[in-house]
């Protein structure tokens, strides 16, 4: 069977701006079915890197909590800690980013909660039913105590998986600091010699006992290292990176087995807005010009589907001239009319759709219907 999603397109009235167009949309694609009565209620999204300025604005988080709120729901915007080096590496700097653009309580009415706690170790052990490459996923914590999850997707291009939509959204976002390093990796993190001040404080934090000082550096032995990432989080001195040594492939199938472990068992939404697609993820801390004019706001309670709705419409797209993806249908050699492969050929976004179909966790088959 197909699934529905349900579009709006980015034209406003007088009577009617964008604001209100979002509520409309999300109600008719059927949100109030769900019993928010007392219920926690995680929104899912991505608070922006400082210096980036695709990011969705905060204005949308508001309508989807002021709605959930109205419905007898106790919400809470979340993220988790990122990997790499960042403004988002632990909960008091993502905090400051994220009321830094505009994410916090004054102006979303709810509260800002770091899924994977003070620096990104918080995590819940969650199976993965059928899972292929991950048996049990490390989500944070906090999302896992929610009884709902809402996912509100800014779409745009990546580097690694083609495009980040509702799927990378969930399973990338919801995951740990061990989990995006099992997501990302196939090795186990590295010691950058030049930087380590030999503090020690890696190896007071490794389980495995897989640290110890050398005469340059910290050194980490991969026969114990378990890739857990708690030595990333730990150094001040930004000294320890981890490999990036997984597929692309490989990574949107984990990223797709991490969406399962979040979402199995419990109610959930999904809202993505086709706006401001940059080529490159919100984690820069700068964004390009946008690929393609914006398209319009995807609501569905599939998120393979509208994943599959949104890379079709805004593959629809005329490009936008002198951006980034111009430049590179400038030297492409295989003459695809794919939008996110065009902008980074390496990528195969298509992957992590199929392997999420295939865990059951939706459909690519929809039905779009207009509001």
């Amino acid at each position: 069977m197909k699934s529905l999603v349900y579009f709006t397109n980015m034209r406003a009235k007088a009577n009617l701006n964008l604001l209100q167009k979002l509520e409309r949309l999300i109600k008719k694609a059927g949100i109030k079915e769900i019993d928010f009565k007392n219920k926690f209620v995680a929104i899912k999204l991505h608070f922006g890197e400082p210096g980036n300025l695709a990011y969705l604005r905060p204005n949308y988080a508001k309508v989807v909590a002021d709605l959930v709120k109205g419905l007898g729901g106790k919400v809470f915007l979340t993220d988790c800690n990122t990997l790499y080096v960042g403004r988002r590496k632990d909960a008091i700097e993502h905090l400051d980013a994220a009321y830094e653009n505009g994410y916090n309580p004054l102006t979303t009415g709810c509260q800002v909660i770091i899924g994977d706690g003070l620096k990104g170790t918080d995590e819940a052990y969650v199976p993965v039913p059928n899972g292929e490459y991950v048996k049990e996923a490390k989500i944070g914590r906090a999302v896992m105590d929610a009884d709902i999850v809402i996912s509100l997707n800014h779409f745009k291009g990546h580097e690694l998986t083609g495009f980040g939509g509702a799927l990378k959204n969930i399973g990338m976002g919801c995951g740990s600091r061990a989990g995006k390093m099992e997501m990302h990796c196939d090795g186990k993190p590295r010691v950058i010699s030049k930087v380590c001040v030999k503090c020690g404080e890696c190896i007071k934090i490794c389980a495995q006992d897989a640290i110890a000082l050398g005469e340059a550096s910290a050194a980490i032995d991969k026969e114990k290292c378990v890739g857990c990432g708690r030595c990333i989080g730990i150094c001040r001195f930004n000294a320890i990176l981890p490999a990036w040594d997984e597929s692309n492939d490989v990574l949107n199938k984990k990223i797709a087995e991490y969406t399962h472990a979040v979402l199995h068992d419990r109610p959930h939404f999904h809202i993505s807005l086709v706006i401001d697609v940059s080529p490159n993820c919100d984690c820069h801390a700068e964004n390009d010009v946008a690929i393609i004019p914006d398209v319009g706001m995807f609501a569905s309670f599939d998120p393979v589907a509208l994943d599959m709705a949104c890379a079709d419409m805004a593959n629809k797209a005329p490009v936008n001239a002198g951006s980034y993806l111009t430049e590179q249908l400038a030297v492409a050699k295989d003459g695809a009319k794919d939008h996110f492969h065009n902008t980074h050929p390496e990528t195969n976004w298509i992957s992590c759709l199929e392997h999420a179909e295939k865990l059951g966790i939706g459909t690519k088959k929809y039905e779009l219907i207009e509001v």
